[in-house]
């Protein structure tokens, strides 16, 4: 299957780094299709893709909203009838993290991240996946990162080691075992399914003290989205590095 007959669905992708992965996917010849809450902000982003010479769209989609999930996947399936690539970038924090502690931080907090960081994610895959079985090449990928990582923050002398926002860092741990439970199930089909750390990125959520650019944030995600067929599953990468669980 050529890159030009992909189809990309990615959650949150009007703003940071969901629209510069749909940047970089969508030069790269596959169509883009967007998932965000604000049509507004939707279609100025789909108007940046399509300026661009970028075959993109946007739907409504809302990790909030579980009948959402249902009109994504009646909308591709009725538009395109599979799903190549599903990015599932849309996340939150509501935790400072870095004054943020375990015996401190409010169950409704903890709720609330991990509704939206794991088990929207979990619901939309779910719904999305007969989709993606009709694909020749199917690639799932999910926007973790190295704050979920126990084995990093276990390390002495941990370069994470202050960052115990407990909501935001267990929702990307959560995350990151479903990657490896649905790989393990998957395993054997052409479909892949992989995490990534996309790195600290100058976002609004990664805010402006942040070492490294948008244009930077998108290369995990791409890269595991254009994998071939001998490319890994059921890892946790950052660009071309094995991240530890």
């Amino acid at each position: 299957m050529s890159q030009h007959s992909k189809v990309a669905f990615i959650t949150g992708g009007n703003r940071g780094i969901g629209l510069q992965t749909a940047k970089d996917l969508g030069k790269a010849g596959v169509t883009i299709v967007i998932g965000a809450r604000d049509p507004g902000k939707a279609e100025a982003a789909v108007t940046e893709l399509r300026q661009a010479g970028i075959t993109a769209e946007a739907v409504a989609y809302d990790a909030t909203r579980p009948e959402t999930d249902r009109s994504v996947y009646a909308h591709l399936e009725k538009k395109y009838g599979h799903l190549d690539i599903l990015i599932n970038n849309a996340g939150m924090m509501n935790e400072d993290l870095l004054s943020t502690t375990a015996s401190t931080v409010g169950v409704n907090a903890l709720r609330e991240t991990f509704e939206i960081n794991f088990f929207a994610v979990v619901r939309l895959t779910q719904t999305l996946l007969p989709l993606l079985k009709k694909s020749a090449a199917g690639r799932i990928v999910n926007l973790s990162s190295i704050l979920g990582s126990l084995g990093v923050h276990s390390l002495p002398n941990s370069p994470i080691a202050q960052t115990k926002a407990l909501g935001y860092n267990a929702s990307k741990t959560a995350l990151n075992a479903f990657t490896v439970h649905l790989a393990a199930e998957l395993a054997g089909t052409p479909i892949k399914v992989n995490s990534a750390h996309p790195g600290w990125v100058k976002t609004e959520l990664g805010g402006k003290h942040a070492p490294m650019e948008i244009v930077d944030g998108s290369k995990t995600s791409v890269r595991l989205a254009l994998l071939g067929p001998d490319g890994p599953t059921g890892g946790f990468f950052h660009v071309e590095d094995t991240l530890p669980w």
